[in-house]
């Protein structure tokens, strides 16, 4: 497949099209042509006719042109750090955000439904996939378009990710204020014919693999209430994609039911970006140990306080979240068509 390479001379870049083959066991690469230092006159048509004959390809130039081009006019605009992500990282979410403004909310109603559409099931697969639930994307894409459950899993396992799409839609319908009471309705969707467990847990539990302790069954409601106030109170304090991965980090702590908390978190990380007009964000199930020791890293800095926000610990994952916020919008919510 051929793709668009980058080179950095100077303090210019180049392009190339390049092409990896697999000979005799190894991939080998070979440089196409040459396509200059500016994206706007690369020639798509030239491209397509001299090098490129399949449309999947010639799609793939046009997403990766298209994400050079902002990633490039961003940069340009001195975007300036902040304490949770570095000049690079923020010049990567302005470029994404400005695109998402730009083009993904402008687009026809019914491709950009459609386009939406097919994130959830992604979204949902991976979602439920990091709590173990063993149904596929495809399988899950035959679930949740056309009822169809998937042969030989169990049943649970597809309430599972029916939930999750019922709980997506009825916070994009709905969109509902996060309190207390929003929580337990969430966690009872969740746990409709899959679980029996309703409301907050009244007893002591570990994670699996007991990678962090959590808080007393206690002190949950409590907990929770402080850090609803803490998340409103910096609504317009801590950026917002920043602010959405440190509530979901410290709801995990708290961990307030006895099933579902993971699921719950990252869906309530999602509807806090949408809040702010921002794109959500996927963490695929083969980066699931990554994603757990990025967690792991900054459960130290909430010993003391379930507020603490000390980057010495929360920088691993700032980084991990920040690498899935930019590839879930421009692998799954950018679309081009091959002519």
């Amino acid at each position: 497949m051929a793709y668009i390479h980058e080179k950095k001379k100077g303090e210019k870049k180049e392009y190339s099209l390049r092409v990896s083959i697999r000979k005799e066991g190894k991939i080998i690469t070979k440089d196409l042509c040459y396509l200059g230092s500016d994206l706007s006159k690369i020639n798509i048509k030239k491209l397509k006719n001299d090098y490129i004959k399949d449309e999947e390809g010639i799609r793939k130039i046009k997403k990766r042109m298209e994400k050079l081009n902002y990633f490039e006019k961003a940069a340009k605009k001195n975007t300036k750090a902040n304490k949770f992500f570095d000049e690079k990282q923020m010049s990567e979410i302005n470029a994404t955000l400005n695109h998402f403004v730009k083009n993904f909310q402008k687009i026809r109603k019914s491709v950009k439904k459609e386009i939406w559409e097919n994130y959830k099931i992604k979204f949902i697969t991976s979602n439920a996939s990091l709590e173990d639930n063993l149904i596929s994307y495809e399988e899950t894409k035959k679930l949740l378009k056309i009822n169809i459950p998937p042969r030989n899993k169990p049943l649970s396992h597809a309430h599972d990710l029916l939930n999750e799409k019922k709980i997506l839609d009825l916070l994009e319908k709905e969109t509902p204020t996060i309190n207390i009471s929003n929580l337990k309705k969430i966690h009872e969707m969740l746990m409709e014919n899959f679980h029996r467990t309703r409301g907050f847990r009244t007893h002591e539990i570990k994670t699996k693999g007991n990678f962090f302790k959590i808080i007393p069954a206690k002190e949950i409601k409590q907990k929770l209430k402080k850090l609803i106030l803490w998340y409103n109170k910096n609504k317009t304090k801590i950026h917002p994609l920043a602010l959405a991965i440190l509530f979901h980090h410290k709801f995990e702590k708290i961990h307030p039911f006895v099933y579902g908390n993971g699921g719950i978190g990252r869906i309530l990380m999602n509807y806090q970006l949408s809040q702010f007009g921002y794109p959500p964000l996927i963490i695929p199930i083969k980066l699931k140990e990554e994603y757990h020791k990025a967690m792991n890293k900054a459960y130290p800095c909430l010993k003391e306080d379930i507020l603490n926000i000390k980057m010495k610990y929360y920088k691993p994952l700032m980084d991990f979240m920040q690498k899935q916020f930019v590839k879930t919008y421009w692998d799954n919510l950018v679309i081009f068509t091959s002519q």
